[in-house]
């Protein structure tokens, strides 16, 4: 027998029901009512499996409650409603309630109460609107499923759904919004899949997930959350051979959260795969109390406060993610909570990139930090800290910063710029292997009072102070390591530090290549110490070092020796050194005879040399002569300065004629040979510098015109008496030459301060009087500070009567810098990359951060590393590939 169709039509006299409980009680199973429009106050008990349908469409039969504080609708059978507008009186009571079988909705609006299943009834809303409820717009507290489709559930005063006992709910492209509550609620034993929905305006959580649930949340887009977007108090167990079990987010974004964006706390256990969290008002993943977390390619911007967050006893494991702007740390592992972090980038964030503390245990491979004000990576307390294959750049404070009773194991580890390389203050074990720190503000490596690290097969390269420093009480162990090109010492060691160095190479330092403070010690076995503008080793007063077979080579002197001082030395040696302490290898004696066992120590003069003479010329190699047109050309093949070259070439033009009255026997004019090079940072002032001494040299009115750079710390000392010195024996370097001091306006002193620069000042204007025909001195610096320089001053004011400008590169220049830093190291660059770059540098904000070709060369040097990147990825690259720059490797934009 087929199933009958039923009509509901409230002033037929025949042919139909007048109401739909009547037509109810009349069908059989399968049987279809469908109800004329209209409203119709009744309450509606449906036990077997009819459909009901509104015959006109969605919107036209209003079902509203006869009886307050009762459902409109009961169904205790697999029955199917469609099409029906249900209104209810109460709110807070269940409007739709299924008891057992199945109920469908189908293109449904239910307002003013919830829709329900509970015991083992399961429930299907497809295409449906539910609103105007409270305490929940859906509930599910059954043993059957939900089946949300399609549907909206909105302005409830509550929950948007809750799951909970050992339902098993799922949600596909449905909307929750603008409920007080949470939008999705998961809690007791129940399961829910929630794919390609959309959770906003949430006054709590978007999603709350607590006790045994398990969740699968798939593309889906939670917004505006007035708490967390996700919040996780408890879970089942994720099982890792099948993947159940859990919280699993895959793909989609959380947006706009008012606390964390995504929180595992209690005994959850959350993975989050492929996902974006933006803009959260705390954190943007955070795990607590014994929580499990995995995060695996996400992205995480914008957090009000840390990126991620590890802390309690909570576990965590980041893979490829990618953690930028937060106003706290990137990430975060504190408390008793372990990490390990495996690839993916920390960078632009408020607070140092990856923090430690608390006894937190933190492993780090392959991650990549960079763009922070503070440290790149950091531990304190009892931080324990595994690094492997690491990069910082660019960080306001240290690469890696170790504090307190930190843990420390690096073997690997890359730090570019910034300010520090590496400090290890840290009273724990410390043990760095293999790290390369290049282009830093200050020291390469720092030993905190009081610590023990050991650095193994460690390169410093271009410290803007000294390699390594080693402060008072400090014991460090440095075995096979590498320093070159700083602007200070290679290895400083202070009061009472005790450091044992073995088998330490430094070579092209600013100044002295080992200096032993005073009170210091340590022992320094199989060093090599080339190229140094000071003495290669210094020892001072009270201090003890023991120095064994050590080597200097190519510097001008290897050894002084502070009055008061006893070094123990053995074996040590000396080669192509002008004035030499320590003997040649294999003599008894510098240049001759048979090694000995001590060498023979010399206390140092007044600038801080060993004693001894030598006349001038055996201090000088012999300059080769240059050709001036050749220099001038160099000159002007240099990008920009067009106003510099101009000035410089009419100085030349002036001192040519000096020149010939003074072959004439005529007295020649009055002229200051010394220049203010007043410009912004990058503009090319040590450049010209360098150029302008080759060609006083070719002129005639420079005997070498060799550049011996300096700036404050050149000249200023640490105490009465020490400043007179210094700032001597460095005018005596340029003596022939030229002196060029960076940043000069450093030496004027704060008014009412006690500083010695006024005394450098002073020396400096006495030693240009004495020797005006020998050296030219050129200051730089900003020009509104280098206008304050020479007033501070009258003598130099009368020293310095002329400054050249140097202006800021224009866009077209700074793209000819990263040109000729192509052509000179084999690249090349492709038509769409050099229109992408002039892009690029109108882009760049031109404030007091700005470079000029410094910000060029260094944007040449990460295209080429954006490049080797990108090239190791190709199957078979050719020397096409290998050579050329294209738009993707430019840098990411300011």
């Amino acid at each position: 027998m087929s199933p009958a169709i039923h009509h509901v039509r409230p002033n037929a006299r025949r042919g139909a029901f007048r109401t739909v409980a009547d037509a109810i009680r009349a069908a059989d199973n399968e049987d279809e009512i469908r109800i004329a429009a209209g409203e119709y106050p009744e309450r509606l008990l449906i036990d077997r499996a009819v459909t009901l349908v509104a015959e006109d469409g969605p919107g036209t039969v209003r079902l509203t409650p006869v009886a307050p504080g009762l459902p409109a609708l009961e169904v205790s059978a697999s029955a199917t409603l469609s099409g029906l507008t249900v209104l209810g009186a109460d709110p807070s009571r269940p409007l739709v309630l299924v008891t057992a079988g199945t109920a469908e909705l189908r293109e449904c609006d239910v307002a003013g109460g919830r829709v329900e299943a509970v015991r083992t009834a399961s429930l299907r809303i497809i295409r449906s609107v539910i609103r105007e409820a409270e305490l929940a717009g859906v509930h599910a507290d059954t043993s059957g499923e939900l089946w949300l489709t399609g549907t909206l559930v909105t302005n409830v005063e509550g929950t948007g759904a809750v799951v909970s006992g050992t339902a098993t709910a799922h949600l596909t492209d449905s909307t929750v919004r603008s409920v007080s509550g949470s939008g999705i609620r998961v809690r007791g034993e129940a399961t829910a899949v929630i794919r390609r929905c959309v959770v906003e305006s949430t006054g709590r959580n978007g999603l709350l997930v607590e006790e045994q649930a398990s969740v699968v949340l798939d593309e889906c887009r939670l917004k505006d959350a007035a708490a967390e977007a996700v919040r996780v108090l408890g879970s089942a167990p994720r099982a890792e051979d099948d993947g159940g079990g859990g919280v699993r987010i895959t793909g989609g974004e959380v947006t706009g959260a008012g606390a964390a964006g995504i929180l595992a706390a209690g005994t959850g256990d959350v993975l989050v795969s492929a996902c974006s969290v933006r803009d959260s008002g705390a954190a943007g993943v955070s795990a607590d109390g014994s929580a499990r977390l995995e995060l695996v390619d996400c992205r995480i911007n914008g957090s009000g406060a840390c990126g991620v967050i590890v802390r309690g006893s909570a576990r965590a494991v980041v893979t490829d993610t990618t953690v930028r702007g937060a106003e706290g740390n990137g990430i975060l592992v504190g408390e008793r909570a372990e990490a390990r972090i495996t690839g993916g980038t920390v960078r632009e964030t408020a607070f140092s990139a990856v923090h430690v503390g608390g006894e937190a245990t933190a492993e780090l491979v392959a991650l990549r930090v960079a763009d922070t004000p503070e440290h790149g990576i950091g531990a304190a307390e009892r931080g324990r800290l595994t690094l492997e294959d690491c990069q910082a750049a660019d960080c306001g404070l240290s690469g890696l910063h170790l504090d307190g009773y930190a843990v420390a194991t690096v073997d690997g580890m890359t730090v570019r710029r910034g300010r520090n390389g590496v400090t290890a203050q840290s009273r724990g074990e410390v043990r760095v292997r293999d790290v390369r720190i290049t282009d830093v503000d200050r020291a390469g490596l720092t030993c905190g009072p009081d610590s023990a690290p050991e650095f193994t097969d460690c390169r410093v390269s271009g410290a803007g102070t000294a390699g390594v420093v080693v402060a008072e009480k400090a014991a460090p162990t440095l075995r096979d390591c590498a320093v070159s090109n700083t602007v200070g010492s290679g290895l400083v060691v202070a009061r009472d530090g005790d450091p044992t160095v073995l088998r330490l190479t430094v070579k092209d330092t600013g100044k002295n290549g080992l200096f032993v403070g005073e009170g210091a010690k340590g022992r320094y076995e199989e060093c090599v110490l080339s190229a140094t503008a000071y003495p290669a080793v210094h020892v001072a007063a009270e201090a003890r070092p023991v120095l064994r077979d050590l080597l200097v080579t190519d510097t001008a002197e290897d050894l002084s020796v502070d009055e008061g001082a006893e070094p123990e030395v053995t074996g040590c040696a000396a080669r192509d050194v002008k004035k030499a302490v320590w003997p040649a290898p294999g003599t008894s004696a510098p240049g001759s005879g048979q090694a000995v066992g001590t060498a023979r120590l010399a206390v140092a003069g007044p600038q801080g040399t060993a004693g001894g003479t030598a006349e001038a010329g055996d201090a000088e190699k012999d300059v080769p002569e240059e050709n001036l047109e050749d220099l001038l050309a160099e000159l002007g093949v240099l990008v920009g300065l067009e106003r510099v070259k101009n000035d410089v070439s009419s100085l030349v033009k002036l001192m040519q004629m000096v020149r010939r009255r003074e072959e004439a026997g005529l007295a020649a004019p009055p002229l200051s040979r010394h220049l203010v090079f007043a410009g912004n940072p990058g503009t090319g002032k040590t450049t010209v510098a360098r150029l302008y001494g080759r060609i006083l040299a070719a002129v005639g009115l420079l005997a070498r015109g060799h550049l011996v750079e300096a700036d404050r710390s050149s000249l200023v000392g640490e105490y009465v008496g020490h400043t007179g010195p210094k700032t001597q024996r460095v005018f005596e370097e340029a003596m022939g030459g030229v002196l060029f001091i960076d940043e000069a306006y450093s030496l004027t002193p704060a008014a009412g301060s006690n500083d010695f620069g006024h005394e450098a000042i002073a020396t400096l204007v006495k030693l240009m009087e004495d020797h005006r025909d020998s050296v030219v001195v050129i200051v730089a610096g900003y020009p509104d500070e280098m206008e304050h320089f020479i007033d501070s001053n009258p003598g130099l004011a009368s020293r310095f009567s002329r400054t050249l400008l140097f202006e800021d590169y224009d866009t077209p220049e700074l793209v000819n810098i990263v040109e000729h830093h192509a052509e000179r190291h084999q690249y090349r660059l492709t038509d769409s990359a050099r229109e992408a770059l002039v892009a690029y540098f109108e882009a760049t904000p031109r404030g007091e951060r700005f470079g000029n070709g410094r910000t060029a060369r260094q944007t040449f040097q990460a295209m080429t590393e954006r490049q080797a990147y990108r090239v190791a990825e190709m199957a078979a690259p050719d020397e096409t590939d290998l050579i050329t720059l294209r738009p993707q490797d430019l840098p990411e934009w300011p």
